[in-house]
């Protein structure tokens, strides 16, 4: 069993970027941050889906160090760690740095959400979850 155990591990963390794409842009900008906090150093960033904002569920991303069980990317030299929780809601996302004359941020474009908030940080996924309109 402890065998089969490692195994899944090692396929975990050997998982392809195309689970979740993370442009250049964005893999350059992180960079550039993580660049700019030497406290980070050797910490991944975490792309999340929690419950909550206004359409029913929140992205987030953090800088974090890897838990046992997060599935890990390597894009371009970057970690890139995503929990099993939320994996499904993730998958086939792309993550984008986006800049443009009305400011720039971090953009994720996700195939499974039914619809997002005019806020572009939250969505639905179709559940029941209620929903809340945005502030």
């Amino acid at each position: 069993m402890a065998l089969l155990q490692l195994d899944d591990l090692v396929e975990r963390r050997a998982t392809s970027t195309a689970i979740v794409d993370v442009t250049p842009g964005a893999v350059a900008r992180i960079k550039e941050i993580l660049d700019s906090h030497p406290e980070k150093s050797g910490q991944g960033l975490r792309i999340y889906v929690s419950s909550g904002g206004c359409a029913g569920y929140s992205y987030g991303m953090a800088f974090d160090d890897p838990g046992g069980d997060d599935i890990i990317l390597d894009v371009e030299g970057l970690k890139v760690l995503l929990d099993p929780g939320s994996l499904d809601w993730l998958k086939g996302a792309r993550v984008d740095f986006v800049e443009s004359l009305m400011g720039s941020g971090f953009s994720i474009t996700n195939p499974n959400a039914k619809s997002s908030c005019g806020c572009g940080t939250s969505f639905s996924k179709d559940d029941g979850a209620p929903t809340d309109s945005c502030h």
